[in-house]
């Protein structure tokens, strides 16, 4: 992608008077010489590859390291019951989200969104909100492409990998990616996407990657859920007229300052941080054994 920051699509975006996704599909068309319904039909495909996801998860599933599986299960089951202290729309988003990371654990085929150890984020708030909202697939797949401009000045800016930038450039990313996706959704102008970029990312600033036995299990999978859930509440509050103190593009810029700060043994190394728990230590013995 040829963004090196969100306000440079949102200038264009202006300048033309267009919407933020058509400044990324005309980007993707540029960059990979495709027509315009040949890069839609590239995103459709990875649209439906979630819902696909989605619908297929199996609760009998369990991951090798018997860490992961079922629990996707039992937020299903809580969603139908009353007396909730959260509305449907969250707990059906914090349900598709341990879904999905339950499905990657388990070698299930999923849609890295940035990546495999972030993929519930996405699909578990736009599903829910296709579901919930009935706005359409098409506007669903216009989100998408809001998504990949986000991650894409993200990743150019920063880092979308737990290995160089921490959790935070996994999850923070994919969170970011969500909020800015489902403002679009909402109706929110441009310069309302950016600002839920900036809320739900400052949220996540300085999230360390130190997953139990190197597996994207614990703490992962629950790290979706909260990064869905992030993605959502930050976009409500834009919605309701807040703004972020801090621009989107300086959030991005010190997130990536961040990560080049955490030390090696925080960034997926399984060196420090939750990692070395007892817990994680039976576990790594457990399957030794």
């Amino acid at each position: 992608m040829s963004f090196g920051k969100l306000s440079e699509i949102t200038k264009i975006a202006e300048k033309k008077g267009c919407p933020f996704w058509q400044i990324i599909i005309e980007d993707d068309m540029k960059e990979r010489n495709v027509s315009f319904a040949e890069s839609f039909g590239t995103m459709e495909k990875m649209f439906r590859a979630m819902k696909d996801a989605d619908l297929l998860y199996d609760a009998s599933l369990r991951s090798a390291s018997g860490l992961s599986g079922g629990d996707g299960a039992k937020l299903e089951a809580f969603r139908k019951q009353p007396n909730r202290l959260v509305g449907d729309f969250i707990t059906e988003v914090m349900e598709k989200a341990v879904k999905m990371g339950e499905s990657n654990a388990c070698m299930k085929r999923i849609v890295a969104a940035p990546t495999a150890g972030s993929c519930g984020i996405i699909p578990a708030v736009l599903l829910t909100y296709l579901e919930q909202k009935e706005c359409g697939e098409e506007k669903i797949i216009q989100a998408l492409y809001v998504a990949a401009g986000i991650g894409g000045v993200i990743a150019s800016a920063a880092s979308i990998s737990g290995a160089e930038g921490g959790c935070q450039a996994e999850i923070g990313s994919a969170s970011a990616m969500a909020a800015g996706a489902i403002t679009f959704l909402e109706g929110g102008t441009n310069g309302q996407i950016l600002d839920a970029v900036a809320l739900s990312l400052k949220n996540m600033l300085g999230l360390t990657c130190d997953p139990i036995a190197g597996l994207v299990e614990v703490p992962c999978i629950k790290r979706n859920v909260c990064g869905a859930v992030n993605a959502v509440v930050s976009s409500q509050m834009v919605m309701a007229g807040i703004k972020s103190a801090v621009p989107a593009d300086e959030v991005i810029e010190s997130m990536g300052r961040i990560g080049k700060l955490l030390p090696s043994c925080l960034k997926e190394t399984s060196g420090e941080g939750l990692a070395v728990t007892p817990t994680a230590a039976a576990v790594m013995e457990k399957m030794k054994g």
